[in-house]
């Protein structure tokens, strides 16, 4: 687990060239068909060292939620166990950890009146503003969420007024339901500041290997709009807006910079406070050997058991 830029990808292939594992993407982007430059998607020649799973599996036309993430994944990890190998689950999106390792939450089901009712409220008043509603009612889940995020802010505005309960405390009822061992890595930076100089150098490669060239050649294959999950994405969403003529190309990038380190900010929230996670500093020289050791003595200890 990690921030963005962090270093997962490199560390998980790694991993995998030493061990006996199979890596399970955990990212709610890179499922998503023809979004491979925005997403900072594996290569084919990383992919044929180290091959994912939950790679190119929905158009980005499709949702794709925790709940379907962790049914595919909870199958993928029961056909690599009866392999013999590792299942090893490599990401950022910390939701579908969350979901994965605590089991699925019994949230209400979205409520179509009471969501209008909420969005003709942010078109009044802004999500901003909905969103320090949020904190005060929630602040555990509005620490999480940027406060232009309209649709994780909805949802968990509506949850509250269907239950008179946040959300938060509903995703804590939820009981363990994960039949492995668990090891859990996460890298968190040393230095903020070198972080945001990875984001800097990958979003400028992005821009120069066809970002923009990519949305554009989606919005040409598939009937989209600008509020799908796919298109909400980071980066993506600031490519739009530039095809739309709304920001320029400073602009694009400027946004695109700054909706990375606050997706960056709220992964590190999220894991600073997760619970038996091995922290590993991913600016690190020996990032590697730390994790090295770290997997090989969860392995060593897992005789007769399964793991992951």
């Amino acid at each position: 687990m990690g921030p963005t830029a962090s270093g997962k990808t490199a560390l998980a292939v790694s991993l995998v060239e030493r061990f006996p594992l199979e890596i399970i993407s955990v990212d709610s982007a890179l499922v998503y068909r023809g979004m491979d430059i925005g997403t900072a998607k594996p290569d084919a020649a990383t992919l044929a060292r180290a091959p994912h799973h939950l790679l190119d599996i929905r158009d980005p036309t499709e949702a794709y939620s925790a709940a379907a993430f962790c049914n595919d994944a909870l199958r993928l990890m029961s056909d690599i166990v009866a392999r013999g190998m590792v299942p090893l689950l490599v990401g950022g999106t910390m939701l579908y950890f969350r979901a994965l390792l605590n089991g699925l939450d019994d949230l209400p089901r979205a409520d179509a009146a009471l969501r209008r009712k909420l969005e003709v409220e942010a078109a009044s008043r802004g999500w901003p503003a909905l969103h320090a509603d949020l904190a005060r009612i929630d602040p555990p889940t509005a620490a999480r969420l940027a406060p232009n995020d309209a649709q994780r802010i909805g949802r968990a505005l509506e949850i509250f007024q269907l239950t008179g309960k946040p959300m938060s405390a509903l995703l804590d009822q939820a009981q363990t339901a994960l039949p492995y061992r668990v090891l859990q890595l996460a890298l968190i930076p040393s230095e903020r500041a070198a972080l945001h100089q990875r984001i800097a150098a990958r979003f400028d490669a992005m821009l120069a290997d066809g970002l923009i060239e990519e949305v554009k050649t989606l919005r040409r294959k598939f009937a989209l709009t600008a509020d799908l999950p796919a298109m909400r994405a980071v980066g993506y969403r600031q490519a739009w807006a530039y095809l739309n003529g709304e920001i320029d190309l400073t602009g694009l990038r400027e946004q695109g910079l700054a909706a990375t380190r606050q997706l960056a900010k709220r992964q590190l929230t999220w894991l600073r406070s997760w619970p038996d996670a091995v922290t590993l500093d991913c600016l690190a020289g020996d990032l590697e050997i730390q994790a090295f050791a770290e997997v090989e003595r969860h392995l060593g200890s897992g005789v007769g058991g399964e793991s992951t």
